[in-house]
Order: C-alpha cells, then structure tokens, then sequence
C-alpha cells in the first residue's frame, strides 16, 4: 500500500466473499499474533524449563480449580501420557495439588498451590496486557467481531467446553 493510502474497508458482505490472499493474510496475522500472544508467557516459563503445556494446564487448572484429570484431558486434547509428564513436574515443583475425589476415588482432582496461582498470574498478566492493548486499539465493535470469529473456527465439541468454560457450568 502506497503512502498516504489507507487500507480499504471492506464491508460486511464483501467479507463473505473473501479472496484467497485475503484468506491467507488472516492466516498469516493469525499466526504472527500467535507468536506474540504467547512470547512473554515463553519468556517466564523457560525460567522453569517448561514449556506450553505447563502453560495451558496451569490456566485450566486455575479457570476450574478441582477439576480432573479426565476433564483437563478433553479440554486439552492431548493424550494421558503427555498431560500426566506435564502433571508429574507442576506436582513435583509444588505448582498443582492433586487430591484423591470424595465420592469416586479413582478420580484426581487438580488445584493450583499457591506457587502455581503466582505463576498462572504472572503469565496471565502478560497476556492480558497485550490483548487490553490491542482491545483498546481495536475498539469495541471488532473485538466482538473478533470473538465471533474465534467461536466460529472452534470444532462443535471444542465450541461448547469453552461455553462451559466461559459460563462457569461443569
């Protein structure tokens, strides 16, 4: 785009026509905001030698405290394995507690400990800082264009863990 040109405003209905290189710019934004949504979390967690799993597993953990390992299984979507290598080192460095359930005692139910509730702060201020800054930059009506865009690429099943979620209902 030339200087002193401002980028064209596409309307409602063109946006239901999108190009292919319209399509793959969004990719492309998608993936560098990726990168920068989750830099200063990477940032703090190789402090610890962790990495990304440590990090969505703390945040569910905090976001439903008791909740159990079968649960973080389905919103995570990885396998027992992977989550219980994660599970194992948060335990053993005294980030997550996990107690035996009260009426099925096969069941494991996880609770940040203090140390884990510093540790999901610290990485869920930095990224709330860099989504309330972009927020503001945007302004009301496309974050709410932005989170209608984000429900609508979730998978149907995905779309309603995070409602559960988002609502606080089990």
């Amino acid at each position: 785009m030339s200087e002193g040109r401002a980028a064209p405003v596409y309307s409602g209905e063109n946006l239901l026509f999108l190009t292919d290189e319209q399509l793959r710019q969004g990719i492309e934004a998608m993936f560098f905001a990726y990168r920068g949504f989750t830099a200063d979390p990477d940032r703090i967690l190789a402090d610890q030698s962790y990495g990304r799993a440590h990090h969505r597993a703390i945040h569910f953990i905090n976001r439903a405290p008791g909740t159990t390992v079968n649960n973080l299984l389905a919103i995570l979507g990885v396998t027992k394995q992977s989550l219980n290598r994660v599970l194992r080192a948060l335990i053993a460095d005294g980030l997550v507690e996990s107690r035996v359930g009260n009426v099925d005692k096969r069941e494991r139910h996880l609770y940040l400990t203090e140390d884990g509730r510093a540790l999901e702060s610290r990485l869920s201020d930095a990224q709330r800082a860099r989504m309330r800054a972009a927020y503001r930059v945007a302004g009301p009506e496309a974050v709410a264009g932005f989170r209608q865009v984000l429900e609508a690429m979730m998978d149907t099943d995905m779309r309603r863990a995070y409602v559960r979620l988002r609502d606080g209902t089990p």
